[in-house]
C-alpha cells in the first residue's frame, strides 16, 4: 500500500458533510478520528441538518440521519424525587421523534434489554406517567442484590426498585435504548423507514477500557447487517475504540478519515488514513514539531503541558511509571527532566495563549528533538510540512488548494 495519503483542507464543515454524503454513495461506513474540541459534534449536526434540508427540498420533510451524540444524552433526564427521595426516574423527552415508536414496538424493552444485559446488572421498565401535569414516558431502574435475611449463614436475594444509577451505567442504557432503534431503522420498521444514514459520535464517554472493546465488537457486529439498508458514519476521539472498528470492518467497503484543525488557521484539514490511523498524539506531535521549528517559532507556553502529557502516554505504554522515563540516556537527562517538569505546572490555557520567550523556545525544541530522536513516531503530513533549519530533507509536495 501506498504511504501517500489525500490531504484536503476546508474553512467550513459544510464542504466536509458534502464530501461525506458523496463519499457513502459507493461506501457502506465512514470512520473519522479527530480529537476533542475539533467539532465532531458540530460535524454531526452539520450532516443532519444537511439530511433535513434535502427533505425540504424534494418535498418530502423529512430529515434522512438517525444520529447519536451529545444531544441524544440529552433527551434523557432526571427526576430524582427531592422530596421523597424514593421514586427516581429517568424521563425522555417527549417532543424527540428519536421515540417516534415507543408505543408501537412492543419488544422494544426486550431489544434494549438484549443489549444491556451484555455490560449492566440491572434492570428497567419504560412506563407513562404523569411528571408535572404532562404525560410523560420514563424508565425506573431495579437491581437484584444478595442480602441476610436473618441471623442464619443463609443468603438471599431481592429487588430493588427506582434505584439511581450511575453516569457510567446511564450511557450504558442510553447507548442501548440507540443500539435497539438502529435495528428499526436497519429493518426498515415503520417509524424510522426515513432513515438513510446512522451517524454516531463518540459513544464510549464514561466507559471503561473493557466496556470500549465490548461496546466496538457489538456495534460493528450490528453493522455488518446495515449495509444494503442504511449508511453508517462513526466519528470519535478514542484511539482504542477507533482502532477496534478500522479492524472489525477492514475487509468491508469503508474508508477511513483523519480531522483535524488547525488553531492558527482555523481550518479543517482532512486526510484518508487507509488501514493505518492517526492518533491523537501523534497529531499533537505533528503540530509541536511545526510550532517549534517555525520561523519565527510559534510556540506557546501551554505546549509543554501538551508535550509532557504525551511523554506520559509514551511511558505508560511502556510501563514506566514517570515521564521521566522517555529522557533516559540522552544528553541533559536531569535538566530536560526538571526543565518539563516545572514547565508543564504552569496553568497555561489554549484560549489564552501566551508566546514562550527565547530561551524557553530552544529549551523546549531541544527537549522535543531528542525526545523524537528516541522514539522516531511518523508524523503525519498535513498540508505543507515544515522542515527544521538544519533539514537537508526533501520538501513534500504542495498543499491542495483550500476548499471553500
Amino acid at each position: 500500500m501506498s504511504n501517500q495519503r489525500s490531504v484536503k483542507k476546508y474553512k467550513t464543515m459544510n464542504r466536509i458533510v458534502d464530501l461525506f454524503r458523496s463519499d457513502l454513495q459507493s461506501k457502506d461506513y465512514i470512520l473519522l478520528y479527530a480529537y476533542n474540541g475539533t467539532g465532531k459534534t458540530r460535524l454531526s449536526m452539520e450532516f443532519k441538518n444537511k439530511g433535513k434540508m434535502i427533505g425540504a427540498s424534494n418535498g418530502t420533510g423529512k430529515g434522512d440521519t438517525l444520529y447519536f451524540n451529545a444531544f441524544t444524552e440529552d433527551l434523557f433526564t432526571w427526576d430524582n424525587d427531592l422530596e421523597d427521595d424514593t421514586n427516581r426516574k429517568l424521563c425522555l423527552n417527549k417532543d424527540s421523534k428519536f421515540f417516534n415508536v415507543f408505543d408501537e414496538q412492543i419488544d422494544l424493552e426486550n431489544k434494549i434489554r438484549a443489549h444491556l444485559i451484555k455490560y449492566a446488572d440491572f434492570d428497567f421498565k419504560i412506563q407513562y406517567e404523569p411528571v408535572k401535569g404532562e404525560e410523560v414516558r420514563t424508565v425506573s431502574f431495579s437491581r437484584n442484590e444478595i442480602y441476610k435475611p436473618n441471623k442464619s449463614f443463609e443468603l438471599s436475594t431481592r429487588t430493588v426498585d427506582n434505584i439511581k444509577i450511575s453516569r457510567g451505567e446511564e450511557n450504558l442504557f442510553i447507548w442501548c435504548t440507540f443500539l435497539a432503534i438502529c435495528e428499526l431503522a436497519i429493518d426498515r420498521q415503520e417509524g424510522y423507514d426515513w432513515v438513510n444514514y446512522i451517524y454516531i459520535d463518540d459513544p464510549i464517554s464514561s466507559l471503561d477500557e473493557n466496556n470500549v472493546i465490548a461496546i466496538a465488537s457489538d456495534l460493528a457486529i450490528l453493522l455488518r447487517e446495515a449495509q444494503d439498508n442504511v449508511k453508517v458514519l462513526i466519528s470519535t476521539h478514542h484511539g482504542l475504540f477507533f482502532n477496534i472498528m478500522t479492524n472489525e470492518l477492514k475487509k468491508h467497503n469503508h474508508k477511513c478519515y483523519f480531522l483535524y484543525k488547525n488553531k492558527h488557521t482555523n481550518e479543517y484539514q482532512l486526510q484518508t488514513t487507509g488501514d493505518t490511523p492517526f492518533f491523537y498524539h501523534v497529531a499533537m506531535l505533528k503540530e509541536l514539531h511545526e510550532a517549534a521549528h517555525a520561523i519565527p517559532s510559534k510556540l506557546y507556553t501551554y505546549h509543554f503541558n501538551i508535550l509532557r502529557s504525551i511523554m506520559e502516554k509514551t511511558a505508560s505504554f511502556f510501563g514506566a511509571e514517570d515521564f521521566s522515563f522517555c529522557m533516559k540516556n540522552i544528553d541533559n537527562e536531569k535538566l530536560f527532566s526538571r526543565a518539563l517538569n516545572l514547565m508543564s505546572h504552569g496553568q497555561y490555557s489554549v484560549y489564552e495563549p501566551r508566546k514562550m520567550l527565547a530561551d524557553n523556545q530552544k529549551l523546549f525544541k531541544d527537549i522535543l528533538d531528542a525526545f523524537l530522536e528516541n522514539y522516531p513516531f511518523q508524523l503525519p503530513t498535513l498540508g505543507e510540512a515544515v522542515q527544521p533549519a538544519t533539514s537537508t530533507s526533501t520538501q513534500t509536495a504542495p498543499p491542495q488548494e483550500i476548499q471553500s
